[in-house]
């Protein structure tokens, strides 16, 4: 190392002893430490890439970074971050399954110039919470190791479900997106037992995996309901991580992709009936409260819970003797997730009670339809 590389890591070393301190004083000194030297601008950035890098083998992935870092952090942090992301996965031939569409989906905005004191506490604030993230449980391979032959395209099954979803999304019509909905929970569910068929006859029996889906605030915990129940009624486990703002799906690969999407329309859909819900509240003279919206989306959930149940049960029927091999894939879920979470507990619903709210959510999740010969509930 010639004296100038030493020099910059010096700088940059004794700036870094800030990131453990925990004062805000300490991280100042070491930003005007920063600033002072151009020459530790290249060494800041590579260190950056380090500590993401760590990241990866600790259980994190894109996503996963991103959202605690706009929970926690502001704007400048997060194109700070985003922009490290994607110096250090650049250099890889490919990414692990689902981390390209992370990476893509990463703010390319470079954000306004500021001076280097201003980029120096940045940094350092964004690097002390990268410091102090814990360990997650690891859901798949990540870049460097690895990776099962790349597949062209997505499954013909998914391209028809995610079809189906998207024009439920856009139509104006309850009664059409009804019926979308419910072709396409249907599609999810014989796929299931497809699947099971599949596996039933195989030699190796493949392992569940786990996928992480962010829940974006505000009513975190209504969305993590409603996360809850599409899994559970598509073969999956769902366990929600409050603290950093997500939930880990347990299952078998096959399921994981359909339950993301289905989940995710569905919150799209009772978005947008909350939302015309209190429309209506208003033109009748009543204010939008938060305790109408998180009763809406609580009753949301625990009716299309139900009913996706429900769907469910009545396809597994239609081939009772699928049903052993669907047990054994339900016990093995089981077993990966009490391994993946030995410490999980219940959680008690915290949200203000709003009848209106509540019976309008049900209506909703009424209206979303999971099979199309079933007649309203009145």
């Amino acid at each position: 190392m010639g004296r100038e590389e030493h020099g910059v890591s010096s700088t940059v070393d004794e700036a870094f002893a800030a990131l453990y301190a925990g004062d805000d004083d300490s991280l100042d000194a070491a930003a005007s430490l920063l600033a002072a030297d151009p020459g530790a601008d290249r060494e800041l950035a590579r260190r950056g890439e380090e500590f993401v890098r760590t990241l990866w083998t600790r259980g994190w992935q894109p996503a996963d970074l991103v959202r605690t870092a706009r929970r926690e952090l502001a704007d400048e942090h997060v194109r700070l971050l985003s922009a490290l992301i994607r110096a250090e996965t650049a250099g890889y031939g490919r990414l692990p399954h689902r981390w390209r569409s992370q990476v893509d989906e990463l703010d390319a905005d470079p954000g306004r110039s500021t001076d280097r004191f201003s980029r120096a506490t940045t940094a350092l604030e964004l690097y002390r919470l990268l410091v102090r993230l814990p360990r997650l449980d690891a859901v798949g391979p990540v870049p460097g190791e690895t990776l099962p032959p790349a597949v062209a395209g997505e499954p013909r099954m998914l391209t028809r479900i995610r079809a189906l979803l998207a024009k439920a999304e856009a139509t104006g019509y309850p009664e059409e997106a009804e019926a979308l909905t419910a072709k396409a929970q249907e599609l999810m569910a014989r796929h299931s037992l497809d699947e099971a068929s599949l596996a039933a006859g195989a030699p190796t029996p493949e392992a569940p995996g786990a996928i992480r889906i962010g829940m974006e605030p505000p009513y975190e915990q209504a969305k993590a309901i409603l996360l809850d129940a599409v899994a559970t009624a598509n073969h999956c486990r769902a366990v929600w991580n409050e603290a950093y703002g997500f939930s880990t799906v347990v299952g078998f690969e096959a399921d994981l992709d359909p339950v993301e999407l289905l989940y995710t329309s569905l919150l799209v859909q009772g978005t947008a009936a909350m939302t015309r819900a209190e429309a209506e509240q208003r033109a009748g003279g009543r204010r939008r409260t938060k305790s109408f919206r998180q009763s809406f989306l609580l009753a949301y959930a625990n009716r299309l819970g139900a009913r996706l149940a429900a769907t469910s049960r009545r396809v597994a029927a239609e081939a009772p003797t699928l049903l052993p091999a669907l047990a054994s894939r339900e016990v093995a879920v089981t077993a990966r997730t009490d391994e993946l979470f030995p410490e999980t507990r219940t959680t008690r619903v915290r949200a203000a009670w709003d009848e209106a709210g509540w019976a309008r959510g049900a209506s909703a999740a009424d209206e979303a339809g999971l099979h199309p010969q079933r007649p309203r509930l009145p």
